[in-house]
């Protein structure tokens, strides 16, 4: 988001209001996926979050007892943050590459976030930097290699892959990434990949699956271990500072 006035505009569409009304498609995937991402932390980790949305990855950090603070640059989403969970979250009002840590954290979660700013190495140069020395980033983005994806190259929908679809453009996304072209940026800012992944299969765009059973959405999340993270709907990788020789 390019300023503050389309980054309010797009929070106030895509997380308060849910125009797309296909948020809970989203909501219900991540939330299965969650206990994956949570062993790739450790319990006792001070975790900053960046991106609020809608609060889907928060609430069960927060139920489990993890300390977490927040760093999102929509005040309207700051605003819905502290109203849901009071002092149990620290919430920063912040766009990412300005915010400056009092204190370093553990764990740094990127979660659909980096494919909706301008400047994806810029941002995660100050993720890396919120970190203490052993400190990890978790990044997840959406997949240009995802089977939904190439099947509608193949029956004529879009001409490469990594085009952005109406969703793509209605939710703000700016790019798609390949895992490799993924993991590069992260490489790219002096960070070392200790683990790349992926969940959910996905065949159609979520504007067809919005009949579909919450029971089906887990299900498919869950038999993502049968399939390359390359062809899954989500790719992510695990981060830190290179070790030094």
């Amino acid at each position: 988001m390019s300023s503050d006035h389309a980054l309010e505009k797009f929070a106030e569409s895509v997380y308060l209001e849910d125009t797309t009304g296909e948020n809970f498609i989203e909501n219900v995937i991540h939330t299965q996926n969650l206990p994956s991402i949570l062993a790739k932390l450790s319990p006792r980790d001070r975790i900053l979050e960046f991106g609020y949305g809608e609060g889907t990855i928060t609430a069960p950090l927060v139920e489990r007892g993890y300390s977490v603070e927040i760093v999102e640059g929509s005040e309207k989403l700051c605003e819905a943050a502290r109203a849901r969970f009071g002092d149990k979250v620290v919430v920063h009002h912040s766009l990412f590459e300005e915010f400056k840590p009092a204190q370093p954290y553990d764990a740094a979660l990127a979660l659909h976030v980096l494919e909706h700013v301008d400047e994806p190495r810029a941002a995660i140069a100050a993720m890396a930097s919120c970190l203490t020395p052993e400190g990890r980033i978790v990044g997840v983005v959406p997949n240009a290699q995802s089977l939904h994806r190439q099947l509608a190259v193949m029956i004529g929908l879009q001409s490469k892959p990594d085009d952005l679809s109406p969703r793509d453009h209605a939710v703000g996304h700016q790019r798609v990434y390949s895992l490799d072209q993924f993991a590069s940026d992260f490489e790219a800012c002096g960070l070392e990949i200790e683990e790349r992944f992926g969940y959910f299969v996905k065949i159609v765009p979520n504007s067809m699956m919005r009949e579909w059973s919450p029971d089906l959405l887990r299900a498919l999340t869950d038999i993502s271990g049968e399939l390359p993270p390359h062809l899954l709907a989500n790719i992510g990788v695990v981060a830190r500072r290179r070790r030094q020789a």
